[in-house]
């Protein structure tokens, strides 16, 4: 007999008259806020400027989306094209099912595209969002709590969370809340990937990669311990593999990125420091250049003329000694 655990919600979408709200989607947009908030911080932080990250974010966040549930379709496509299901459910977005593989790669082509639009180096952005990133995942994996979905085996722990739903063969229980795992993990790659850019200056990408590779190595166990369906290879899940590849390929990137750019960029936008500290002293050097020229043609007179008269004196001395010459030279051919 189970002494504590976690409870499902009854239901997962509230109806606001002919509206529903849906607790996957707000986890979903509360964690998209909070990247956003904590990404435009660190990007200030770095010399960028106030909005950078949420214009990009316009590009990120829908490509995002769409690459997730691309992503879970393909690899779940059992779900949506087999016998006696209806493939208009693959459009169904709010009832669950988003891949981070997905979500993360086409993410990053949206972020590209956002990032060329403002003329930002990508790897810097990149580093600039990483732990917002995971703390969006923290946020979002609740959305699996709302759909009673994501749980691991079965047990009797204190925090297990219990199903109720006897949807989608569903067997009602007390489980490992693998959901919650996910979450606490995620926070902790979020702190881990400040703490590490703090101490070690990371640049060039190596932050992000710093959390694919942190995320990657929990979601590996995480996923391990899941029951619900998936395509296997080998004796590991689909996902799992998947993990190791891309940790694999992090890991890589922040050995060889470190080899061949160390440190992180002095400027991460273009023009950000000249037009919001620079732009007051290229004004400040203005006025005095102009204050200069002002009161350079009135020295400048004032010098000729000191000089007109020291030359006119000059000029007066020669012709005296030039006339005492002539009378000198008069007295001589007198006497003579």
């Amino acid at each position: 007999m189970e002494l504590a655990f976690i409870p499902s919600p009854s239901r997962g979408v509230l109806h606001l008259g002919p509206i529903p709200l849906r607790g996957y989607a707000f986890c979903i947009i509360i964690g998209v806020f909070v990247a956003v908030w904590l990404g435009n911080k660190r990007w200030i932080a770095r010399g960028g400027r106030p909005g950078t990250v949420a214009d990009i974010a316009v590009w990120a966040v829908p490509f995002g989306l769409v690459g997730g549930r691309l992503y879970h379709v393909i690899t779940d496509y059992q779900l949506y094209f087999s016998e006696g299901r209806d493939w208009v459910d693959a459009f169904k977005i709010w009832e669950g099912g988003l891949g981070i593989w997905g979500a993360i790669a086409f993410g990053a082509v949206g972020a590209w595209i956002g990032a060329r639009r403002r003329g930002v180096p990508m790897p810097a952005y990149a580093d600039a969002v990483a732990p917002g990133i995971a703390l969006a995942q923290a946020i979002g994996r609740w959305g699996n709590w709302f759909n009673q979905e994501l749980y691991g085996k079965a047990t009797d722990l204190p925090w297990a969370v219990e199903i109720t739903s006897t949807a989608d063969g569903r067997v009602p229980g007390t489980y490992h809340p693998t959901f919650l795992y996910e979450s606490l993990w995620c926070i902790g790659v979020a702190l881990l990937v400040i703490w590490a850019d703090r101490r070690f200056k990371l640049g060039h990408g190596r932050a992000f990669a710093l959390y694919v590779a942190a995320y990657c190595a929990g979601r590996f166990w995480i996923e391990y311990m899941r029951v619900d369906d998936a395509h296997h290879i080998l004796g590991l899940r689909l996902n799992n593999w998947t993990a190791l590849f891309v940790f694999l390929l992090a890991v890589l990137y922040i050995v060889l990125s470190a080899r061949t750019r160390p440190g992180r960029e002095a400027v991460v936008e273009p023009g950000a420091e000249s037009a919001d500290g620079e732009a007051g002293d290229a004004g400040s050097a203005g006025d005095e250049a102009k204050a200069d020229a002002e009161a350079r043609p009135a020295d400048d007179g004032a010098d000729g003329a000191d000089e007109a008269g020291q030359t006119d004196e000059a000029d007066d001395a020669k012709d005296g000694e030039s006339a005492e010459n002539v009378k000198d030279g008069a007295d001589s051919a007198k006497k003579g």
